[in-house]
């Protein structure tokens, strides 16, 4: 309830500074003009190339008949072009929808559609996709295609309006964005989800500059959490059409720094690039992360000075100490599609980092702290609040400035998500007493044994301490006597063999300590060269339960 308040008084005259993502722009403009925009160490760009960039797409859009309100769709690699869309396509009044081009080209047709996409950019490597569903989406009224600069033009019968360096061409430099209100709709995503068609998951000009806000006091204000500041150099490993790169792209623009883009993710390239540009600051999932450290180009390389943060999935002990053995200050941070993404980060002060190995990869794999603004609650299923006790389990429920206020044209799937006045994760944790929570499981993989509810992260964690696996997922699988029963699939690590007996006998250990009960133990393990993935590169447990 919102009671009676004596509201300010203004002078006619007075400003009204609305929160748009144009305003995200000025302290770089000024501080940061020489610094650089790196797109695969080939081509650089200053700021102040990269602003007079940006104003001429933005330009360029309205010379198009691009409109207020229309939606703007970008199908790229991350790249300095999706850098210049995020800010000019907004900037101008419409909506940046980034599309999943991971996803099959039956749901890129869905989102776009659901979408009503107008115009639509198109990286060549996307051009068979887009020709195989163009015939499909009759409200796409110009399509633009992106070139590489050192590639010939696609062989293609796609009926292109114009070419994106033309566009830029088209527009003028000194464009001017304009003021509306702050609360128009800036981007619009799709999750996929577990079950049904992809949701459109939509922000706010005021929710994306919040947003950034703070993330930035989150990462670059707090010294000890190993985060974004002022001098770093910042190269995404999180593709731009998730979620905003987490919103980093949007950091560091503001912040003045120089910025990294590999365009399509090679684990050599990404390599070289952190090397040869001095990058200090990225994020990716852990999938990408074992990529990185299994690359051929990184034997031997060490890696200090190169904070990760890692979102997606849990961080293991095993992932977290590969990477710190490499050199990696490593951490998590959380959040969702539905939260734009940050709610958590995980604050590794100066007590954590003196703290011996196993002590530290305790605490660097924990969930974190609500971020600045973030409101979290442990909750029951009556929505009561739990006791921060390190024991009491609950969902993660959040209220914060950035969480999307719905899906897009879903109302009864809006009103589910928030239920209660509070947006719904459908992650199960518990809270310590300092403030600390830890995500236990999602609550459609926990499984269920014998009436006794197993972990199937924790478990993962654990298994990725064995120095002969890679990669782990668990899962719950029917069992005739138990319900379920928990399921291993083991990728074994480069030049290591392992089977279902090491994998149980290592488990033990942790039995005979008292930390998992012997019911814990899966049954059934399988090793495997490959674990199903998402398309933004998460463990896929709903493709591997459907295969068992």
């Amino acid at each position: 309830m919102i009671t009676d308040t004596k509201i300010i008084e203004k002078a006619g005259s007075a400003y009204e500074y609305p929160l748009l993502i144009k305003q995200l722009l000025h302290t770089s403009v000024v501080h940061a003009r020489d610094n650089e925009i790196v797109y695969r160490g080939t081509m650089r760009f200053t700021y102040d190339q990269l602003m007079e960039r940006m104003k001429r797409l933005a330009s360029g859009l309205g010379k198009i008949g691009v409109t207020p309100g229309d939606v703007v769709a970008f199908l790229d690699w991350d790249s300095y072009r999706y850098l210049e869309g995020y800010f000019a396509i907004p900037g101008v009044g419409a909506v940046l929808h980034t599309v999943n081009v991971r996803l099959s080209p039956e749901q890129i047709l869905f989102t776009m559609d659901h979408a009503s996409d107008a115009v639509v950019f198109v990286h060549q490597d996307f051009v068979p996709i887009v020709e195989s569903i163009a015939h499909k989406l009759p409200l796409v009224k110009k399509w633009i295609l992106i070139r590489e600069p050192d590639q010939p033009a696609p062989d293609t019968k796609m009926d292109f309006y114009m070419e994106y360096e033309a566009l830029l061409a088209l527009g003028e430099p000194d464009h001017e964005f304009p003021e509306f209100d702050e609360n128009s709709m800036a981007t619009l995503s799709y999750t996929t989800g577990t079950t049904g068609d992809p949701k459109g998951v939509y922000f706010s000009h005021r929710q994306i500059v919040l947003h950034t806000l703070g993330g930035i006091i989150s990462y670059a204000a707090v010294k000890p959490t190993g985060g974004l500041h002022a001098g770093d150099i910042y190269m995404p490993m999180t593709p731009m059409f998730h979620v905003h790169a987490w919103g980093f792209p949007y950091q560091a623009t503001m912040l003045g720094l120089k910025q990294v883009y590999p365009g399509r993710y090679e684990p050599d390239l990404l390599v070289h690039l952190q090397q040869t540009e001095g990058v200090t600051f990225s994020h990716c999932v852990p999938t990408i992360m074992n990529m990185v450290l299994d690359s051929p180009a990184a034997v031997g390389v060490d890696f200090t000075g190169w904070k990760v943060c890692i979102g997606g999935s849990a961080l293991t002990r095993g992932l977290a100490g590969r990477a710190m053995n490499a050199g990696i200050d490593i951490y998590p941070g959380y959040g969702m599609s539905e939260t734009c993404p940050v709610v958590s980060i995980s604050k590794l002060g100066s007590r954590v980092r003196n703290m011996d190995r196993e002590a530290q990869l305790d605490y660097r794999c924990l969930t974190g702290m609500p971020a600045p603004l973030v409101d979290v609650r442990i909750m029951d299923h009556s929505m009561t609040p739990l006791p921060m006790d390190g024991k009491s389990i609950g969902e993660i429920c959040i209220r914060a400035p950035w969480l999307t206020q719905g899906y897009l044209n879903s109302p009864q799937k809006s009103e589910e998500l928030w239920e209660g006045g509070y947006l719904h994760t459908g992650d199960v944790a518990v809270q310590n007493p300092d403030g600390f929570f830890q995500i236990t499981d999602r609550m459609k993989d926990v499984v269920k044994t014998g009436g006794e509810w197993v972990s199937t992260i924790e478990l993962e964690d654990l298994i990725s301490g064995h120095p002969s696996v890679a990669e782990v997922a668990v899962v719950g699988i029917p069992d005739d006597k138990w319900g379920e029963r928990p399921m291993a699939l083991v990728v074994p690590a480069e030049g290591h063999s392992c089977d279902a007996g090491d994998i149980r006998q290592y488990l033990m250990q942790f039995v005979d300590k008292g930390a998992i009960n012997k019911w814990s133990i899966p049954q059934r393990v399988e090793i495997t060269r490959e674990i199903p993935k998402t398309s933004v590169g998460k463990i896929d447990k709903k493709r591997i339960r459907s295969t068992l």
